[in-house]
């Protein structure tokens, strides 16, 4: 908990990049996508998976997929500590054998602050790259459930790009729920890794996604758990 707390005290929750600050995202070029996919009916052999596409072609340009032995126990709250480390691991791998196809941003299909402190913010505050968390699904923490209005709200989404944000009982705004069309009347739920802001998230995924999911977590996934 206590080494927890100290990356946490790390995040930075704001745009620390010059192409954030244009709309069009001018001078973004590499977008990563990472993943980490356990082999079948195996919780200590999984695939750690990295992919870095061009921006804004959405083309692979990049990836790194390993067969990893995992054998830090699944203690609740803290995956990030069973996992993070071979994500780290392949960005490292990545920045010292081919630093152009260096990512400018990840992102990660994990926890993020919507969290609390997830992988997204892991990864980001120990690789000190900008990242992103994409959910598929509502995390029930502080107070959001998927209720009748949380269903009403998702209803009320009509046209591309349409977001409402998810407000903790705290107060906080820990989120915010995307639609992406594409055929699919399910939203994503976009937060907070490192090194960005909320707005700047949206847009990202948003400007990512080919389909209901952004591309570098579509091509990562399935790369990951052809291996795994």
């Amino acid at each position: 908990r206590r080494e927890q707390a100290r990356l946490k005290a790390g995040v930075v929750p704001r745009d620390t990049e010059q192409w954030q600050q244009d709309p069009s995202f001018s001078g973004l070029q590499r977008v990563g996508g990472v993943d980490l996919s356990y082999a079948k009916g195996d919780d200590t052999s999984a695939c750690a998976c990295l992919v870095v596409l061009s921006y804004p072609a959405l083309e692979v340009l990049y990836e790194d997929c390993r067969m990893v032995a995992v054998d830090a126990p699944y203690v609740a709250g803290f995956l990030a500590f069973r996992e993070v480390p071979f994500l780290v691991e392949a960005v490292q791998r990545l920045q010292q054998e081919q630093p152009k196809l260096s990512p400018q941003v990840c992102c990660v299909s994990f926890g993020s602050l919507l969290a609390g402190f997830g992988v997204a913010c892991h990864l980001g505050v120990l690789t000190d790259l900008p990242c992103v968390g994409v959910a598929k699904n509502l995390l029930q923490v502080d107070g959001l459930v998927r209720d009748e209005l949380h269903r009403e709200q998702i209803r009320s989404l009509q046209s591309l790009g349409d977001t409402f944000p998810l407000t903790g009982t705290s107060g906080r705004v820990l989120g915010m729920v995307s639609w992406q069309g594409c055929n699919s009347s399910k939203p994503l739920y976009v937060s907070v890794g490192h090194r960005v802001s909320l707005d700047t998230a949206v847009r990202l995924v948003q400007s990512c996604c080919r389909f209901r999911i952004p591309e570098p977590i579509r091509q990562v996934r399935p790369r990951a758990e052809g291996r795994g």
